[in-house]
C-alpha cells in the first residue's frame, strides 16, 4: 500500500513540471528588443521544442529581433549556418540558442558567486522525496 502511495506521489511530480517543457519569448521582427515582456512569453511544445532561439538582424532602420521556441537540432543547425553572417555590421544575422526558461530575453546581470560560508541551497521537493523514500519503504 505504501508503495502505491509513493508511486502516486512521484507521478504527481512528473505531471506538475518535470516534463521537458520550456518557456521562451516569441516575436517577429521587433525593434529595440521590446518583446522581452510578459505578453510575449509562450510555452513551447513539450518534448519537441526544447530550446529558445534569438535572431538579431541589423538592417538599414536599426536592429531587429526574432525570438521563438525551437528544437535543439534545428536551432543549432541554424545558428552554426549563420555564424559567418554574424558580424554586427549592416545586414548581419546572428542566431543564438539556449535551453533555460526565458533565456532568449534580455541579458541577465551576473550573480555573485556564493561564498563557502553561505548556506547551501535547499533541496527540491523531488530531491527530498528520494532522500526519504528508502527509509519509509523499510518501515
Amino acid at each position: 500500500m505504501r508503495l502505491l502511495i509513493y508511486t502516486t506521489f512521484f507521478g504527481f511530480f512528473l505531471r506538475t513540471g518535470l516534463a521537458l517543457q520550456i518557456q521562451c519569448y516569441q516575436c517577429e521582427e521587433i525593434k529595440h528588443n521590446d518583446c522581452s515582456t510578459p505578453e510575449y512569453i509562450v510555452n513551447c511544445t513539450v518534448n519537441v521544442q526544447d530550446m529558445c532561439q534569438k535572431e538579431v538582424l541589423v538592417k538599414e532602420d536599426g536592429v531587429h529581433y526574432r525570438k521563438s521556441c525551437a528544437s535543439s537540432g534545428a536551432c543549432l543547425i541554424a545558428s552554426s549556418g549563420y555564424q559567418q553572417f554574424c558580424t554586427g555590421k549592416l545586414h548581419s544575422v546572428c542566431i543564438s540558442c539556449c535551453n533555460t526558461p526565458l533565456c532568449n530575453g534580455p541579458r541577465q546581470k551576473k550573480r555573485p558567486v556564493p561564498s563557502a560560508a553561505s548556506p547551501a541551497m535547499p533541496h527540491s521537493l523531488l530531491g527530498l522525496f528520494f532522500l526519504f523514500l528508502p527509509p519509509l519503504l523499510l518501515t
